[in-house]
């Protein structure tokens, strides 16, 4: 049996399949850890959800800023994007479906020695406390009060975390932390503005895998999201979004060993987004 850790989709479907044809993926043998973000910008956003959710529990994937984006758009939440790949979501006859296992993923899963979140984990917490709020998370989604939660996802504020935030605040908090990081300061504070590398660190702000005091550099840290650093390999954070989506790779690593398994993304080389 062998896990492979896979990088950002974003709706790549031909290519997603392409590779699990190199690792010659075995549902009954072998699993997944899918860093999140699914959909959107990519062409073929619902073939992704389809076969990821058929793959069952050979398949594990947290959520993403851009699956967030999904689920408010679908609740009327929030406006579709000029360059969003979400209609054939939204327009599918099993779409109520799919948007309901989405809601049922988690945001952070924590097994031995290695850590499954989209962007990364704020300097305080530990892996049992970024696992207990990924908790609080998936309660509210599984509840009666999910639409209302979405309602009030989005915002940047508070910007820092603090264990005293109760209500939609502390929720936002874990969510933009586990989705959207990429600088903080050590005391936990966000800078969710910058998007570009990790040169363009913003005055006070590091990127968050930097901090000497990290409380979760005990563990292996499997994230994506920052497609501006590419494919970045440390001994215990490893970003495995390579830009398939922008016509860089899509990428997925054996847990085992390592080793890389790569596929060319197949979308027209564009520049990434500076926002």
């Amino acid at each position: 049996m062998s896990t492979y850790a896979v990088g950002d989709i974003q709706g790549c479907y031909a290519e997603f399949r392409q590779l699990l044809d190199l690792i010659a993926f075995d549902p009954a043998r072998d699993r997944l850890w899918l860093v999140g973000d699914l959909v959107n910008r990519g062409p073929e956003s619902l073939a992704v959800l389809r076969a990821v959710r058929e793959l069952g529990d050979s398949a594990v994937t947290v959520l993403g800023n851009h699956d967030f984006h999904l689920l408010t758009v679908a609740a009327g939440h929030r406006r579709a994007h000029r360059d969003d790949t979400l209609d054939e979501i939204l327009e599918a006859p099993d779409r109520d479906e799919l948007l309901a296992w989405l809601r049922t993923r988690p945001l952070v899963v924590l097994e031995d020695e290695w850590l499954l979140a989209h962007a990364g984990l704020l300097p305080s917490w530990t892996p049992a406390t970024a696992l207990m709020l990924s908790r609080e998370v998936e309660a509210m989604l599984a509840s009666d009060r999910h639409d209302d939660f979405l309602r009030h996802l989005y915002g940047d504020r508070p910007a820092r975390w603090a264990e005293t935030l109760r209500g939609y605040d502390r929720l936002r908090v874990v969510v933009n932390a586990c989705t959207r990081l990429r600088f903080c300061a050590a005391d936990d504070t966000m800078e969710l503005g910058e998007k570009r590398g990790a040169d363009h660190a913003p005055a006070g702000f590091a990127p968050w895998f930097t901090h000497p005091e990290r409380k979760s550099a005990g563990v292996t840290v499997l994230c994506g999201h920052w497609s501006t650093l590419e494919l970045m390999l440390t001994p215990n954070v490893l970003m495995l979004d390579s830009g398939c989506v922008w016509g860089g790779c899509l990428t997925a690593l054996r847990l085992g060993d390592r080793r890389l398994f790569q596929v060319p993304g197949r979308s027209p080389s564009t520049p990434r987004p500076a926002e």
